[in-house]
């Protein structure tokens, strides 16, 4: 039975089960409709652009710093040289129900000098493009066990996000030998490139 999840939570996975190996971890969200106003009277309307969210994974080592080499995943290097992270593809509108962006994680295979992985989610080209996360609504990160399909956990991001253009949803741990989930939800006032995400743990 999935466990849903509130901001700050955290969720043991490995312990307990340690059969746990593959993890599928599923990001989404939807643009919230447009409000019926705009131009003169209301009769000239304009067709916003698409927001295009990117799901990344920051991976740290135990001191909750970026590791030397390699230290992201994301629609520009979509596999860790490891294979033990394996993102599924950017999408650039976010349309449609369930996940918009997978990122495939093998638990097993990850390297040592990894003990964390943070999720985080950026618009790109938000300043350009005067968007923000206030514009987006059913944004929600969940875990799921390849081997039987089965949800292990969810968690749907409430909280008011006007004028951000970053989260860090959530991060994978490591902690004595066993692998946790940890629901974060943090917001990020200037993010329209994932570096910016990346340098916070720098």
């Amino acid at each position: 039975m999935s466990v849903n999840l509130v901001k700050g939570q955290k969720v043991d996975l490995t312990k307990g089960n340690a059969g746990l190996r593959n993890v599928m971890v599923g990001l989404g969200w939807d643009e919230a409709q447009a409000s019926a106003g705009g131009g003169f009277l209301g009769l000239f309307k304009t067709k916003p652009q698409a927001i295009d969210c990117d799901a990344s994974v920051i991976l740290c080592g135990s001191n909750g710093r970026v590791v030397s080499s390699n230290p992201i995943v994301y629609y520009g290097a979509l596999k860790h040289p490891s294979g033990a992270i394996v993102h599924q593809g950017d999408n650039l509108t976010g349309a449609g129900d369930g996940d918009d962006e997978q990122i495939m994680v093998d638990l097993a295979r990850i390297p040592s000098n990894i003990d964390k992985m943070v999720f985080v989610v950026n618009i790109y080209d938000a300043n350009v493009r005067h968007q923000h996360f206030g514009m987006i609504r059913n944004a929600f990160i969940r875990l799921v066990d390849m081997s039987t399909g089965r949800e292990i956990c969810h968690y749907n991001l409430s909280d008011n996000y006007n004028n951000m253009t970053g989260l860090i949803v959530g991060e994978i741990y490591r902690y004595n030998g066993e692998w946790k989930f940890n629901a974060i939800g943090q917001p990020v006032a200037q993010a329209s490139r994932v570096t910016a995400l990346l340098d916070m743990y720098r």
